[in-house]
């Protein structure tokens, strides 16, 4: 009886251990959005997230936390800048908010004015949300000054801490264009003619949407800055 109750004792381990191992391979993999755009939700397939459109991440395999930079992200840049407040900062300072951006400058008489306007209607339309952050950044920094982003922000009723103005060296202006296929050209020593986009970066400034124009619906730039702040 005691050789039996030690066989069968064995018997049952190896039982246990088989299904174990079996419940382990047949396991699905799940996908999840790197950012996390919509919480612990997973996916049983690969695809995109439905929010920012990143490739889901496999959940067992490869996880990637919400705090990490990805290769597409504009906080990999290492360029230096100051804002209105003559504060020196790094773009990857603006992680964690959603970034709603334009390239301007001060002293544009034509196009400028109107991006200016749709920024603060975009404001106006998302409503009051802390966790979104709305930047211009000057494609005439040597005339766009710190002290004259400031006065800028107050002309136009910009100057709270969601209106950011950035002033950067012509080299960081030039690839941060790039960055947005954003294009632009001095015609004068005063005068630029430049493209009108308005950019969306998620909390881990990746773009997410862009629109070109002025005047334009701002409906769709409106819905993804509302979703993605969530």
């Amino acid at each position: 009886m005691k050789k039996l109750a030690i066989l069968l004792s064995i018997i049952f381990s190896v039982s246990m251990f088989q299904s174990c191992n079996t419940d382990s391979s047949t396991t699905e993999t799940e996908f999840q959005c790197p950012m996390k755009c919509e919480g612990d939700k997973t996916y049983p397939e690969e695809g995109n997230c439905p929010v920012c459109k990143m490739d889901l991440k496999s959940v067992k395999d490869s996880p990637v936390l919400a705090d990490e930079i990805s290769e597409e992200s504009i906080f990999n840049l290492t360029s230096k800048w100051t804002d209105q407040n003559n504060r020196t900062i790094e773009l990857k300072e603006l992680k964690g908010d959603v970034l709603v951006v334009v390239m301007i400058y001060t002293s544009c008489k034509a196009a400028c004015p109107r991006l200016v306007a749709d920024m603060r209607n975009i404001r106006k339309d998302v409503g009051e949300n802390d966790n979104v952050n709305y930047i211009l950044v000057s494609i005439d920094p040597e005339t766009d000054t710190p002290k004259r982003l400031k006065e800028f922000a107050i002309e136009n009723f910009m100057d709270d801490e969601h209106w950011t103005f950035l002033n950067g060296s012509v080299e960081d202006v030039r690839e941060f264009a790039n960055v947005l296929a954003m294009k632009y050209k001095s015609i004068s020593p005063m005068d630029f003619s430049h493209s009108n986009i308005i950019s969306v970066f998620n909390q881990g400034g990746e773009l997410q949407f862009q629109r070109e124009g002025l005047g334009v619906d701002n409906k769709e730039i409106v819905a993804t800055v509302k979703e993605l702040a969530k």
